[in-house]
């Protein structure tokens, strides 16, 4: 039996990859940490960064949608999205809202575009557990979703090179 395998690298280098960054800022000590995480992972792999910024989470994917539409249509799309913000459980439902929603419209817009995406949205319990995740120095999910996005993108190119 002949096993035919692909791994998206843990690291792309990727010069003159063009990535969107959409940053939503609710929490801003947050969107910093995240933030500097995601342009560390991406000046790594020699790609640029364009980076907008949002009130909150549930309005990153339309930003993502008009951002990517209107690239495309200057004839310079981005090669891949990275999504940061954050969400903390409060007293009501809005962040099952918030978090489901955003998640469920970030995955609908990659696989309908083909566009890597990292989600570096948070969804936390305690401003306490986003700032674990958050911190650069500590679990680095803004850098972790950059590389997602990057290594998505690699195995994009990989496949358009096949």
């Amino acid at each position: 039996m002949v096993s035919h395998r692909t791994d998206a690298p843990a690291s792309a280098n990727l010069p003159g990859a063009r990535i969107l960054v959409v940053e939503a800022r609710y929490y801003d000590a947050l969107a910093d940490e995240l933030l500097a995480g995601a342009l560390a992972a991406i000046a790594a792999a020699g790609a640029a960064a364009r980076v907008v910024t949002v009130p909150g989470a549930l309005e990153i994917p339309a930003a993502i949608a008009i951002l990517v539409d209107a690239a495309a249509q200057a004839r310079a799309p981005y090669d891949a999205v990275v999504a940061l913000g954050c969400v903390i459980r409060g007293e009501t439902g809005h962040y099952d809202i918030v978090a489901g929603e955003s998640a469920r419209a970030l995955m609908d817009l990659s696989t309908r575009l083909r566009l890597p995406l990292g989600n570096g949205i948070l969804t936390v319990e305690t401003e306490a557990q986003a700032l674990t995740r958050a911190r650069v120095a500590e679990m680095n999910k803004g850098g972790g979703a950059a590389q997602a996005a990057l290594a998505v993108l690699a195995l994009k190119r990989a496949a358009a090179d096949a």
